[in-house]
């Protein structure tokens, strides 16, 4: 699968908190974050909303990855845990997998585990997708 189709670099808030794309195929998405200070709360650990929005991107991305005619989506509804944090200076790994797709909706669920494996988030998600447009 392309980038362009799975991974929406572009996206400005994604861009400027330097989310990579690692991989995108058959329903499964990883995209990684290595953890600066920028992203930290007052407690120096991963900010709560840096977590979700590697899973909600994650998510996102492999939902979308089962159909390319896929235009832009939204997240409808996502559930999140946080179970422990992440230290400073750790590389984050998000992993995705969609387990159900409809014409319109994918159903995802994700996980952020750090350098040493250490499982620091999951969640579930619904997203709603719309076809690209096609020619005039």
């Amino acid at each position: 699968m392309s980038q362009s189709i799975a991974f929406r670099n572009d996206i400005p808030f994604i861009k400027d908190l330097g989310i990579e794309f690692i991989s995108a195929d058959n329903g499964r998405a990883v995209i990684a974050l290595n953890l600066a200070p920028r992203h930290l709360n007052s407690w120096s650990v991963a900010h709560g909303g840096v977590l979700m929005t590697l899973l909600d991107v994650a998510m996102a991305v492999a939902g979308r990855s089962l159909d390319p005619t896929a235009g832009g989506g939204v997240t409808v509804e996502m559930k999140t845990n946080f179970l422990q944090p992440a230290n400073a200076g750790t590389r984050l790994l998000a992993s995705a997998h969609a387990f159900h797709r409809s014409n319109t909706m994918a159903f995802c669920e994700g996980e952020v585990r750090d350098t040493d494996e250490r499982l620091i988030a999951k969640a579930m998600g619904t997203f709603k997708y719309q076809k690209l447009p096609g020619p005039a």
